[in-house]
């Protein structure tokens, strides 16, 4: 309902999908601004973001979830926890493909059966989204709509570029159309129920994978120790730790003389700076922990 009591269109929307699809880019677009991290890379997101889009006449509460992937480590297993438990009692499900990358039939075969594995265990409706259609030849989306439409009951099946922004408006439109009048769930005046403290974590992270290559973005988390308000000064002071693996990615993730290290804070504190409206001085470390992602204890101190 709005101020005055009246109900508006409003509910849960997970988005779902393997990695790199464009989940967190989709989202990002919905909302007008950047909540999720986004990098070429697979597997950025690792826990569940919310995004909150509101208008006069509706509130659409998005869930931005981890890749769908098959893996035996625990983090990634972590993740994938984290974006099936997304499903539960939401009212509808936006499933996103990369409909892009050219792949060979067995590969391509072995992808849908995977795809049909995740939504055999939906128990809400879904919407099929055919992302990243811009980078092909568009004769091929009418045979694409019909090829998914055979593996799932979808409520529609539609065509988008996230990042562009193609075919977002008339999807936003086929959302709302489907919601149920209802209660708002969150004040009108805030797009993420995250606290600054872990979108902050989250940019940093997301420098780390900007920045470093191989396997060090995969072997990274980033722990908020402190965050300090001045607003004498009008200065926020935040002290984060920068975890890795092993002792030898430590050089690579500080970097000759410190300049890795260094411009990863550059980059992060630009955005944080952005994000929260104030001056930021941001203090970064790196630790070793080692083997932290198969540390069930550490993920769940990171919130998994």
């Amino acid at each position: 309902m709005d101020l005055f009591g009246k109900p508006v269109k409003s509910g849960l929307v997970a988005i779902v999908g393997p990695p790199n699809a464009g989940k967190s880019t989709l989202m990002n677009y919905m909302l007008g601004q950047k909540i999720s991290i986004v990098t070429p890379k697979p597997q950025t997101t690792r826990n569940r973001i919310v995004g909150i889009v509101n208008d006069t006449d509706y509130q659409v509460v998005f869930l931005d979830t981890p890749g769908l992937h098959k893996s035996r480590e625990p983090l990634n297993i972590e993740m994938v926890r984290v974006a099936m438990d997304s499903l539960a009692d939401v009212d509808l499900v936006l499933f996103l493909v990369d409909v892009s990358l050219p792949l060979p039939k067995k590969v391509q075969e072995k992808k849908d059966a995977e795809v049909a594995e995740y939504l055999a265990k939906l128990k809400s409706p879904a919407i099929m989204i055919l992302n990243k259609v811009d980078l092909i030849d568009r004769k091929k989306t009418l045979p694409l709509i019909d090829a998914y439409n055979k593996l799932f009951p979808f409520k529609a099946v539609i065509p988008t570029s996230a990042l562009e922004g193609d075919g977002v408006e008339g999807l936003l439109k086929e959302i709302v159309d489907f919601l149920p009048l209802g209660p708002r769930y969150f004040p009108e005046d805030i797009p993420t129920d995250a606290t600054e403290r872990f979108l902050c974590g989250e940019i940093i992270r997301e420098k780390v994978f900007l920045l470093t290559g191989q396997e060090i973005p995969y072997s990274t988390a980033v722990l908020v120790e402190s965050f300090k308000e001045d607003p004498e000064k009008k200065l926020v002071t935040i002290h984060a730790s920068i975890v890795i693996e092993k002792k030898s990615q430590k050089g690579i993730v500080i970097g000759k003389g410190g300049k890795k290290l260094k411009s990863i804070g550059i980059a992060a504190r630009k955005d944080i700076e952005t994000l929260i409206g104030e001056k930021v001085l941001l203090k970064l470390w790196v630790k070793v922990k080692k083997n932290w992602s198969q540390d069930e204890r550490f993920l769940k101190e990171l919130g998994m």
